[in-house]
């Protein structure tokens, strides 16, 4: 088995130009897979609330359902750095609230490090969160919880002042000691300024290939996705047809008779 990944390893792999992988998990099997797969990082997103629940957006997700979630991904993960995800309205109120909730993802459960959305105005409430020992992930971007600001599921950092103000969130989330960023959707060209401009690593997710690494959620690669299907997804697989087979070939042979068969029956 490969060794565990930390945050340090984050670190070496941006230094020595390799890759950083990661992909989002919300259930036991999956994250067994994934995790067996040598994915470097497995986050527990705040996506949940559309794959999982069904939500048009992440705004619902509860520091419960996170918890929950993270908790069974945990105990499928032997190698993977694991990440939960702070939803909507964990952060942002009092800086006690936000590392209480942080707390509470990595103690009950049992994520190795947390992420949270936004840039300057996120420095104080971070700062208090490693200083309890919890290691933060970024993210400035297109940031899902600010969706009714944006008007929308759209590209961020397209016009000059809005790009600079991304790339100065960057370094300023550096400086408060996160151990990387993760930048959604914005113009490639941005992203492999803001990579070459931090030392630490830069996950991208619709931010082009200058990254330092890639983050995608699950469903999206798996076929699942059955709401917002954005530019940068890659499909790799269609898991949807494969289920969609295997249920309607149960409900003809239960049906019929055929199942079940005296294969499955005790004596």
């Amino acid at each position: 088995m490969q060794d565990k990944v930390t945050v340090k390893d984050f670190q070496r792999m941006k230094e020595d130009k390799e890759k950083i992988t990661m992909l989002t998990s919300y259930t036991y099997p999956i994250a067994k897979i994934v995790d067996d797969a040598g994915i470097d990082s497995i986050l527990v997103g705040d996506s949940l609330g559309m794959t999982i629940l069904g939500h048009n957006n992440t705004l619902k997700v509860t520091l419960e359902n996170s918890i929950m979630l993270t908790q069974a991904v945990s105990r499928a993960v032997n190698r993977a750095l694991l990440i939960g995800d702070l939803p909507f309205g964990t952060y942002g109120i009092n800086s006690f609230e936000t590392v209480k909730n942080a707390y509470r993802l990595v103690k009950e459960g049992n994520a190795e490090a947390v992420k949270l959305e936004g840039g300057r105005e996120r420095i104080k409430e971070i700062e208090k969160i490693l200083n309890i020992g919890i290691p933060v992930l970024g993210h400035i971007g297109l940031t899902p919880t600010y969706v009714n600001i944006f008007g929308g599921f759209k590209v961020q950092g397209r016009e000059e002042k809005q790009a600079q103000i991304l790339l100065e969130d960057a370094k300023m989330l550096e400086e408060a000691g996160v151990f990387a960023i993760v930048l959604e959707s914005i113009p490639w060209k941005l992203a492999k300024k803001i990579t070459e401009n931090v030392t630490i690593p830069t996950i991208g997710i619709g931010a082009g290939e200058y990254c330092d690494g890639q983050v995608l959620v699950i469903d999206d690669i798996l076929g699942l996705n059955f709401q917002v299907k954005p530019r940068f997804i890659k499909q790799y697989a269609n898991i949807k047809d494969i289920i969609s087979e295997a249920v309607k070939n149960y409900y003809k042979e239960v049906k019929n008779g055929s199942f079940p068969s005296e294969e499955q029956r005790y004596d």
